[in-house]
């Protein structure tokens, strides 16, 4: 057996597990670093931490071997015949009593390390079955060594590649992977068969919806932090928010996903490593709503980011992805306008022949723009035809305002020179955050984006993404909230001759509609499943992985009905 080289790290006999059950599992676990626990990953660890093996032969070992490459914890081990055995225990089913392929593989390498660690020849490991109580021998001989060197030299050939190996060919294990949300593999078999199907016959019926493995929606919350003074600290394990001149509220830690610091705000270094050790992001604002910085959560990107910049390197690839995003932009304001300027809607006063006359002649510019837009061949030319149906779109947006108050001419960005504009410039800015920390946790680098050049600090991939759900996380909730007259035009606003910001009352109020939008559910109009709009922006992120990752095809086809 010839011994590793130093800089080659040994490889826990739990990935030999996941190794066998799914190569991808293991690439996501091992190499890049993505672990997330499930109920049942849970409940499995409940069992490893009970008395499950009672008897004073037993010991626990935890082992590693250069030679072989691995390092693990026997589960327990046992003096059966004067032999040792080494055990593992499995809170599942046998395969029809004898042992499923990858707990076998975890049991002889179990067996390797054993017999290296006592110098004792060891002849078979046993796996116990906890839901139908078997017990299933395996043995430890020349063929049981074979396939354990095999499996751990793919181990070692899988670290040194930074392409993902493709999907198992077995569904089913899908349906019980914790990594299935990342994966996405049910979404990547139907990006597969769509594709195969408009291939063999453009008037094919659309294919079947995937089997549905992304959660609906975050059941933890994001905590915004935003009166001047404040500070979060940590007791035990709650999140404690003290304030200047009021009693402090405290908060279980399992139930905050993101803790958001809008200016003036603190949060204690012994808080900032409990979020970094639980998995809840934070995220620095300035008073205005700009982001300043975050810490993340989630592996390092190494792998991710290389597959990143080698596709986005390419032009052409870069010009389909823009040109389908400034589609679906488009598209996604020319349907808002059509819905709001229904004579069934009620939503807009579009009384006199010159104001009919001005929106019916700017949704014909949006509809020009999407028809070249379909077929520009440059990002000048993309960019351009954009900002025309850009343009158009907010002509038309603002004839739709019915409070005097918040009448506005057009988009005014640095600064606002209104209110309505002071309002899309805040959940703009809340919508490019979470944008952002959803690129962050998927693992891209958000410097690299393929529409918008790194012309400011805004990271041109967290714009790219924003583009998706600027109509829908704040054009809609905006105007919605004006016309409804939420808002206090003196209270929520300060304003000045050339600029006017939200009141701190204002910010309250608009991260209030901000995050009950953002947890309002819809159904994907290809995936056909629902989810909030929160998971939403995860899964976009995702699936623009997908485009290098896997099979592409589903980023940027969300659409408003």
């Amino acid at each position: 057996m010839t011994s590793l080289d130093a800089s080659t790290p040994l490889t826990r006999v739990m990935a030999l597990h996941a190794l066998n059950y799914c190569e991808r599992l293991f690439y996501l676990e091992e190499v890049e670093e993505i672990r997330l626990a499930d109920d049942r990953v849970y409940a499995g660890r409940r069992l490893h931490q009970q008395d499950i093996t009672e008897g004073i032969e037993t010991l626990t070992y935890e082992i590693e071997s250069e030679d072989w490459g691995i390092r693990g914890k026997v589960d327990a081990v046992r003096y059966r015949d004067g032999s040792l055995v080494a055990y593992e225990h499995k809170k599942g089913r046998s395969n029809r009593r004898q042992a499923w392929e990858s707990d076998q593989l975890q049991v002889i390498a179990y067996c390797a390390l054993l017999a290296e660690a006592t110098g004792k020849a060891i002849s078979e490991g046993r796996i116990h079955y906890h839901a139908d109580n078997v017990t299933v021998r395996v043995p430890f001989d020349e063929s049981a060594r074979m396939e354990l060197r095999a499996a751990v030299a793919r181990a070692n050939a899988l670290r040194q590649t930074t392409d993902r190996p493709p999907l198992t060919e077995d569904s089913r294990r899908c349906k019980r992977c914790s990594l299935a949300p990342v994966c996405l593999p049910e979404e990547e078999r139907f990006a597969s068969t769509e594709q195969r199907e408009t291939q063999m016959d453009s008037a094919a019926s659309p294919s079947q919806a995937p089997p549905r493995l992304f959660p609906e929606r975050e059941e933890r919350r994001v905590l915004h932090i935003t009166e001047p003074g404040s500070q979060v600290e940590r007791a035990v394990e709650q999140l404690v928010v003290k304030f200047p001149d009021r009693p402090a509220i405290c908060f279980p830690g399992r139930d905050i996903a993101t803790i958001v610091l809008h200016g003036p705000t603190q949060i204690t270094t012994q808080a900032l490593h409990y979020c970094a050790a639980n998995g809840i992001a934070v995220q620095w604002l300035t008073g205005g709503g700009n982001f300043v910085a975050a810490l993340s959560v989630g592996a390092p990107g190494v792998q991710r980011r290389h597959r990143q910049y080698a596709a986005l390197s390419d032009p052409d690839f870069r010009l389909n992805l823009a040109r389908r995003l400034a589609l679906a932009k488009v598209e996604n304001q020319l349907r808002y306008l059509l819905r709001l300027t229904r004579p069934s809607s009620g939503s807009a006063d579009l009384s006199g022949e010159a104001r009919a006359e001005l929106v019916a002649s700017n949704l014909a510019r949006m509809r020009q723009a999407l028809a070249q837009l379909s077929k520009a061949e440059t990002f000048d030319a993309i960019r351009g035809y954009e900002g025309q149906a850009g343009q158009a779109y907010f002509e038309v947006l603002a004839r739709l305002v019915q409070v005097d108050e918040f009448r506005f001419s057009g988009r005014s960005r640095r600064p606002p020179r209104d209110r309505f504009n002071a309002l899309l410039s805040f959940f703009y800015a809340l919508a490019h955050k979470d944008c952002l920390a959803a690129l962050l946790s998927v693992g891209l680098e958000p410097a690299f984006g393929f529409l918008h050049t790194p012309r400011s600090p805004a990271h041109p991939l967290a714009l790219d993404l924003l583009e998706l759900f600027r109509v829908l996380l704040a054009d809609m909730p905006v105007l919605g909230s004006v016309n409804r007259r939420q808002w206090d035009t003196q209270a929520d606003f300060i304003v000045t001759p050339h600029k006017v910001w939200l009141s701190l009352e204002g910010k309250r109020k608009a991260l209030s509609i901000y995050e009950e939008r953002k947890q309002e559910t819809w159904k994907h109009p290809v995936l056909r499943y629902s989810l909030s709009y929160q998971r939403t922006i995860e899964l976009e992120a995702r699936l623009l992985e997908k485009e290098w990752t896997g099979k592409p095809g589903l980023f940027a086809r969300m659409r408003l009905r």
